[in-house]
């Protein structure tokens, strides 16, 4: 029988094939080695051999189904849960052919193949677990699985490309029927990578998660690093490698943490003045706190290669950087580029933030870079000033207008502590400088000085509109002297408010310029003193304006026929002068000083007028006398008047009060012989007296001929002249009228 006949045939062969390897001594040693190579053999043939058997069985059942499935209008067979469709069985049909084309060319594999046959006969279920697991968030299972899946796959594809690789059409069928994967692939990535998106939050509370997703990673990175270094040596590399999930990864991370800048911004300036400052400080609690965690915990759920901490602190940086270069580049306002540059050039590099001693040794400060460049600081700087300098100039010019409503109130100004009148000009002018000035302060020195000579600047004009204002303020009050009700409080508070400028500019000065810039603003503030002396004078001269005009018909009354009849003039003056001064207490002292002085020469003054205005001509001796001594009494009264308003400033000024005594005793005089001494006497002590002065003086005498007066004039040019040192001319303000000197006296 044939079954014989080959029987037969095979023992021959194996004699034959046993006679080959035996035909020396010494191949009798090997003869174990060739029982177990040919038992190897057998074995292998008789694997082949079932598989191929099982395939046919399943070409046959497939081919079974298919026929069923074409008479089912469901086209669905549901057996033990498993649910194969049409097309899955026309696929599994296709590959039964490939893999059993494959066995039979005895291709070499790196599954077995019932595995191969397991997996296409179950690959929609496994698919399905898969997904389940991915659901459930059993992550490392999913991936084994899918790792399966893809590794199958790409093997299979892998033999189709050895074997035929111009046959996409088998090729394509392989990718089809593993579609579903690559879905897998995606959905488990998705999970990755919100896992990656929270790692900052999930490190804290899940750590064991984290690691989960690195492994995955880290796995993929290994297979694809395979799959390219395969692609090299045969040109073949599977759909959808290399994935890059670790570059992937980092991609994700640095868009997390620019959103995560971005996100900060809760407010605009519309809905908050302090959006920027709010922003600011929230960007750096949470980046100081990520990179906190970054580096307590994150850095230990990923490989040391990964350099987490420093990729995660290179992004923040860089997004920082992005984020302020968008902030600088915005329509920004003086106290927001403040702001800004503060947060930018100091907070980030403090201890606040990237100086945090539990950021080193890893963060070194002085290794960052800028987050902007030098050139958009300078930028911002220069903006900053421009804008503060027409601010400063619309806050003085405000500060002054708010002022000036004060002056014409009804009500007295404030006093300071000491009773002195104020108005709160230099305090708000002076609040506003420092203001500006600590924010300068924050950014840094240079700025700082910049902005203490611009207010210095500023302040000077600013001055010398005050000037302007407080003399308007005079010549308004002259129209109608009714009006203001308070003008000598208000115009004493204005010449306080000097003293106050002075005082606050050279404490700014101390406190806020290196002694090595003083030289910068010495002639500025030079300037500024003399504006203030002028306005503080000026201020005091148009209140004893007030005080003399108030005096006008009392001054009037002196030296007339009233005066010597016995009018109280002088004592009313007295009186009129004291009342005033009782005002000018809340004059501060060097100012109020300078005034009683003022007055006190201004008073005798009025009255040394008074005589050369030739009101009265004394008829004879007896008058002469009762006008000298009252002058003298009148003397004594304003001695009296002046030391008393003068009491606790030490100023000696006896000596006005002599000049109207020295006068008196010329009047005096009841030995006409004696004339030309007393009056050379008086010249020598007042040089400033002029020959008018002496005819009018002669004239209200009364007793000397024209003749006299000419030759005492004369003589008087050539006599010598011995004033007292600390003399201050007061004849050459006096004036006499010249219609009734006679003309040879010109």
């Amino acid at each position: 029988s044939t079954m014989e006949e080959t029987d037969r045939e095979a023992v021959a062969t194996a004699v034959q094939r046993v006679a080959g390897m035996l035909q020396r001594p010494d191949q009798l040693d090997k003869v174990e080695q060739y029982r177990r190579r040919e038992a190897r053999k057998k074995a292998s043939v008789e694997a082949r051999l079932k598989v191929q058997s099982w395939i046919n069985l399943s070409v046959f059942g497939c081919q079974v189904t298919l026929r069923a499935l074409n008479f089912t209008e469901n086209k669905e067979l549901r057996k033990n849960d498993l649910h194969i469709t049409y097309r899955e069985v026309t696929a599994i049909f296709r590959y039964f052919k490939i893999i059993s084309f494959k066995i039979s060319k005895n291709n070499y594999y790196s599954h077995s193949p019932a595995f191969f046959l397991v997996l296409l006969l179950f690959f929609p279920e496994i698919v399905r677990e898969t997904h389940d697991l991915i659901e459930r968030g059993e992550l490392l299972q999913a991936h084994r699985k899918l790792m399966d899946l893809e590794c199958s796959r790409d093997d299979l594809m892998y033999e189709q490309y050895r074997m035929d690789s111009k046959n996409t059409h088998d090729m394509n069928l392989i990718h089809t029927y593993f579609g579903d994967m690559q879905k897998l692939s995606e959905e488990l990535a998705k999970q990755l990578w919100m896992v990656v998106q929270r790692s900052l939050v999930t490190v804290r509370r899940d750590p064991t998660l984290l690691v989960s997703v690195v492994r995955i990673i880290e796995r993929e990175e290994k297979i694809d690093r395979r799959m390219l270094d395969r692609k090299k040596q045969t040109g073949f590399i599977p759909p959808g490698r290399p994935k890059k999930w670790k570059e992937n990864m980092f991609n994700i991370l640095e868009r997390t943490v620019s959103t995560r800048i971005e996100g900060t911004q809760a407010d605009t300036r519309e809905s908050d003045k302090m959006w920027l400052v709010r922003h600011l400080e929230i960007i750096r609690k949470y980046v100081l706190d990520d990179l906190l965690v970054a580096k307590t915990l994150l850095d230990q759920c990923f490989p040391p290669h990964y350099d987490i901490f420093n990729r995660l602190l290179n992004m923040y940086h860089q997004a920082l950087a992005t984020r302020m270069q968008e902030l600088a580049a915005e329509d920004l306002e003086a106290n927001e580029i403040v702001s800004l540059l503060s947060w930018v050039l100091n907070t980030y590099t403090s201890v606040e933030m990237m100086g945090n001693s539990e950021l080193s040794p890893e963060v070194d400060v002085n290794s960052l870079d800028a987050l902007i460049s030098q050139n958009v600081v300078d930028q911002l700087l220069s903006k900053y000033m421009s804008t503060l300098t027409s601010n400063i100039i619309g806050w003085l010019r405000k500060a002054l207008e708010t002022d000036k409503k004060d002056w014409i109130k009804e009500t007295e100004p404030e006093a300071d502590q000491d009773g002195y009148y104020q108005t709160t000009l230099p305090a708000i002018v002076f609040q506003m400088f420092e203001q500006n000035l600590q924010v300068a302060a924050q950014i840094n020195e240079d700025l700082k000085t910049k902005v203490l000579i611009l207010c210095l600047q500023q302040m000077n004009s600013f001055l010398t509109r005050y000037k302007d204002e407080a003399q308007l303020y005079k010549e308004d009050h002259l129209k109608n002297r009714q009006y203001p009700q308070c003008y000598v409080q208000y115009m004493i508070a204005v010449i306080n408010n000097c003293q106050t400028f002075k005082e606050s500019i050279i404490s700014l000065k101390r406190k806020y310029l290196k002694s090595d810039m003083e030289d910068t603003l010495s002639i500025s503030h030079a300037n500024m003193d003399a504006t203030l002396d002028i306005i503080a004078k000026e201020g005091c001269s148009s209140l004893l304006d007030e005080v003399f005009m108030d005096l006008e018909p009392h001054l009037n009354e002196l030296m007339t026929k009233k005066w010597l009849m016995g009018s109280n003039a002088v004592g009313t003056i007295c009186v009129t002068v004291e009342d005033y001064f009782n005002d000018f207490a809340k004059i501060k002292k060097p100012y109020k000083k300078t005034m009683t002085l003022e007055a006190h020469r201004r008073v005798v003054v009025e009255y040394i007028r008074a005589i050369m205005l030739k009101r009265i001509s004394f008829k004879n001796a007896e008058e002469r006398k009762e006008g000298a001594e009252r002058m003298i009494k009148e003397a004594e009264q304003f001695r009296f008047l002046f030391k008393k308003l003068a009491a606790g400033s030490g100023e000696d000024t006896e000596g006005l009060c002599d000049i109207i005594e020295a006068i008196a005793e010329v009047i005096k005089l009841t030995d006409p012989s004696l004339l030309y001494l007393e009056v050379s006497t008086l010249v020598s002590k007042y040089p400033d007296i002029r020959d008018d002065h002496i005819a009018a003086l002669l004239t209200v005498r009364g007793d000397a001929s024209r003749d006299m007066k000419q030759t005492i004039i004369e003589t008087l040019d050539q006599g010598p002249s011995q004033p007292n040192p600390n003399y201050v001319p007061i004849f050459k303000e006096i004036t006499v009228p010249t219609l009734t000197v006679p003309k040879l006296l010109k």
